[in-house]
């Protein structure tokens, strides 16, 4: 679920920075750029691990800053495919369910991917499994669910414009980075309460 992983990247120290000691700002620095951001193909980084290497810092002109070439290693979240996991739904709908975790909320079950014979209510927006003819069990919202992990979706996001920077227009993909495509569909997966 969570996995060390080796980056290099260009980091700008600004000169304020310049009298604190160069293995904190750069810490810093890049603990604003990458923590809690998607990295496409990789994951969410939680947090710079460590410094690997620091090369000489360089000098742009017009610019009072200097720029250091750091190879660093960050800690991943990224669940690998089959892993069970357990969360929280946040939403139900004819179309599937959507679950949260505690710092992660792009996790989506599809109406296809759940047990046989479950089907949606809409007067209570919840989902019932019944898995004899005598039992409906419900999946409600807040309800603590387990689930297996199918499939990852990674979305290019494009930065914004400066129209959307100011609020003139509404950006029309609105994608999470992110994704994850969850299942229901094997013995110990749904609702935690059904198998307690």
């Amino acid at each position: 679920m969570f996995i060390l992983s080796k980056l290099s990247d260009l980091v700008r120290i600004p000169p304020h920075t310049f009298n604190i000691p160069i293995q904190e700002s750069i810490t810093n620095e890049l603990n604003k750029k990458f923590a809690n951001k998607v990295i496409s193909n990789l994951g969410l980084v939680i947090s710079l691990w460590d410094l690997i290497d620091i090369k000489d810092g360089l000098l742009k002109p017009g610019d009072g800053a200097s720029f250091v070439e750091v190879t660093f290693r960050c800690v991943v979240w990224k669940p690998f495919i089959g892993e069970v996991l357990t969360g929280w739904v946040s939403e139900c709908s004819a179309e599937g369910i959507k679950v949260k975790l505690e710092f992660f909320d792009e996790i989506f079950i599809p109406k296809n991917y759940f047990f046989e014979n479950c089907l949606f209510k809409p007067v209570e927006k919840a989902w019932v499994w019944k898995p004899d003819d005598d039992t409906e069990l419900y999946i409600d919202i807040n309800e603590k669910i387990r689930f297996r992990i199918e499939e990852e979706i990674f979305v290019n996001i494009k930065p914004k414009s400066s129209s959307e920077a100011f609020g003139l227009e509404e950006p029309t993909n609105k994608a999470p980075p992110y994704a994850l495509l969850a299942s229901c569909q094997s013995d110990g997966m749904g609702c935690v309460s059904w198998w307690d």
